[in-house]
């Protein structure tokens, strides 16, 4: 299979993941409470910014999908060329590592401002171009865990008043 049949491919795979990722956050905005009966008007329900990330999720899968779709028939097969694709890369298993590192252990245990600066920090050194230098890559990484944190921690504490484990 040629290198544009394996994004075709791929695409459509990842697209259908996201549809199906992004409707099951739909589903679960509808299903929660709605507090209707204290006065909660739509835009103040839980359940709605939720709802509209897993909609905007699940129509960026749908394009992704589209543009999978239209490339496929671009696709030249090469004989013999049959290679089985990895269902998990290296990228995807180190970020799901560190987000279960992070929301499933660390999140409750540590305050959340240095729990989430460790967080960015770690995610921005590892995936960093690799063409950056050592000390570099920890000034960079160390920013932004430390500028991220700080602008989440005072949005959600200041602007959403919403109390941070």
């Amino acid at each position: 299979m040629s290198e544009g049949g394996k994004t075709a491919r791929s695409d459509l795979i990842g697209g259908a993941g996201w549809v199906v990722f992004g409707l099951a956050i739909v589903i679960g905005s509808v299903r929660m409470e709605r507090f209707e009966s204290m006065g909660a008007e739509l835009y103040t329900m839980p359940g709605f910014v939720p709802g509209m990330i897993g909609g905007l999720v699940a129509l960026l899968g749908l394009v992704l999908m589209l543009r999978g779709w239209v490339r496929r028939g671009s696709e030249t097969p090469v004989p013999g060329a049959e290679a089985v694709e990895p269902l998990l890369n290296r990228r995807i298993v180190t970020t799901m590592l560190l987000t279960l590192v992070y929301a499933g252990l660390l999140i409750g245990r540590a305050p959340f401002w240095l729990v989430t600066a460790l967080f960015v920090a770690a995610f921005v050194a590892i995936f960093m171009p690799p063409g950056s230098t050592p000390m570099r890559r920890a000034a960079v990484a160390m920013l932004a865990g430390v500028l991220t944190s700080a602008v989440v921690t005072l949005l959600f504490q200041q602007v959403f008043l919403v109390r941070l484990p």
